[in-house]
């Protein structure tokens, strides 16, 4: 007999209520493997499998007769994100993302992530747009690579750029095709009003993402963080990176996801990196 257990009604992730989760998910697998059940999965709701037995409370147990039906044969389906950001450009000598996303590999193992998810690769771009798309692609491509096609991983980029104004972090919901470039990126490109990829038309076609951003909104609140939804990527190496990327993830079945952070001085590095940790939990929560 399986069994399905149900740590969190709620999509805010395993560790919103169990300090020491991981300690806590051992426990409860080895007490149920002890009773008899042959295989235990530790999931978070909302999940494929819990969606319809949303009533039930933290804690109860769902016997499942049946893995194959009620799963399918591949089992829960696990979350590898890969994470970039960007170094320096005019006006913003050191990059908040830079900082975050070369240290996010140490921070979250010394943190723990929840069951099914995986922080793929880490990787700092030029913060420029065609002169550094090779790099971008090179990224992307490896992703996939190291992610075996036989596998049931939901693959998601999450790329972060800084806002140098803001006083919050800010959930990107689109990007446009156009590049206008209020200076010149790293290597001295400024392209006015030209579209990032010409086969999709218009500058002002749109592509939005297909991460429960709402959701993740929800959560990243619900966890004290100063955050907010944005519908204007601007139209600068962001904007360009996350069209390309969005494209790219809807052409193979990922999922692409941008955020701007401000300055360490407006919200500390400290800070920063729970954020983004958080995040990262967020986005398996709701996948």
């Amino acid at each position: 007999m399986n069994v399905i257990f149900v740590i969190d009604y709620y999509p805010n992730g395993l560790f919103n209520y169990f300090p020491s989760s991981k300690v806590e998910t051992n426990l409860i697998t080895s007490a149920l493997l002890s009773l008899g059940f042959s295989n235990v999965f530790i999931l978070q709701s909302p999940h494929p499998v819990v969606t319809s037995v949303l009533s039930f409370k933290i804690g109860n147990c769902i016997q499942v007769e049946n893995q194959n039906e009620e799963m399918g044969s591949e089992g829960p389906k696990s979350v590898v994100i890969n994470v970039t950001g960007f170094k320096k450009f005019q006006g913003v000598a050191e990059n908040p993302t830079e900082i975050i996303v070369n240290n996010l590999k140490t921070y979250v193992e010394k943190r723990g992530l929840p069951s099914g998810l995986t922080l793929g690769s880490c990787t700092i771009l030029e913060t420029a747009g065609v002169g550094a798309s090779p790099a971008l692609y090179k990224a992307m491509e490896s992703g996939i690579s190291k992610t075996d096609s036989n596998t049931n991983d939901q693959v998601v980029w999450l790329h972060l750029g800084v806002n140098s104004g803001a006083m919050k972090f800010a959930i990107e919901r689109q990007a446009v095709n156009e590049a206008t470039f209020r200076c010149p990126d790293e290597f001295g490109w400024q392209p006015q009003q030209f579209p990032i990829i010409e086969a999709d038309g218009e500058i002002s076609r749109a592509r939005e993402t297909s991460c429960s951003i709402d959701a993740i909104l929800k959560i990243l609140k619900k966890k004290g963080f100063d955050v907010a939804v944005s519908d204007d990527a601007g139209r600068f190496v962001c904007n360009y990176v996350y069209y390309h990327s969005l494209r790219f993830a809807e052409e193979k079945g990922h999922k692409s996801l941008f955020v701007h952070v401000p300055l360490f001085s407006r919200i500390d590095e400290e800070t920063q990196m729970r954020f983004v940790a958080s995040l990262l939990e967020a986005l398996a929560a709701t996948c």
